[in-house]
């Protein structure tokens, strides 16, 4: 048990410090995905972290269309990468073991039901500092409220809100700019943001 826990500890302190098996499968696969042209943007845990909220996740969430997946699956599944199960979004990386989810643009959130807010186009994700695109704040916001609205095993993507409303010092105002149907998620999500936890 003490092998298990301290292997546990290490992997741990990679992810914070970016020397873990995910940032190690996600450089590679930026690469892959590059070199093949087809645009992306990093969303989902990852992407909380570049937003002001550090957060330990063991997978990969990535924005892509659906010609960029098809493409990517047509080269690289069998040469590194399988699938989670036969036709899936999500691959493995066979090396690393991390997983990898791709949200395809025009998708929606959550339970996979129409709904207002939609996975855009990832080349509609502006450029920043980062070394690619990462699904900007109000982007991210607006899918973790949709996505944990409609799903109740997604609690983490409302946790995830609240914590990036204190990261940011978000104002309760922030909501004008989301799309309608989440506004008043956010809203009550910032009011219990305010409140400070003793722990």
């Amino acid at each position: 048990m003490t092998g298990i826990f301290e292997k546990m500890l290490l992997e741990v302190d990679g992810f914070l410090v970016g020397a873990s098996k995910v940032h190690d499968t996600l450089q590679r696969l930026a690469r892959r995905l590059e070199e093949l042209h087809i645009e992306f943007a990093l969303a989902g845990g990852l992407a909380v972290g570049v937003r002001g909220h550090l957060r330990l996740t063991v997978d990969i969430d990535i924005l892509i269309t659906a010609a960029g997946l098809a493409r990517f699956k047509e080269v690289w599944l069998g040469r590194g990468y399988v699938e989670k199960f036969a036709g899936s979004r999500g691959v493995k990386d066979a090396e690393t073991g991390v997983s990898v989810d791709f949200l395809v643009s025009g998708g929606f959130p959550g339970d996979g039901r129409p709904k207002p807010v939609r996975f855009p186009d990832p080349a509609s994700i502006p450029l920043g500092d980062e070394p690619y695109r990462v699904v900007d704040l109000r982007t991210l916001i607006e899918l973790k409220l949709a996505s944990g609205m409609s799903s109740p095993d997604r609690l983490v993507d409302l946790a995830d809100v609240i914590s990036l409303v204190r990261a940011n010092g978000l104002s309760r105002e922030f909501a004008d700019s989301l799309d309608p149907s989440v506004q008043e998620k956010f809203r009550e999500l910032w009011l219990a943001a305010q409140t400070k936890s003793e722990y």
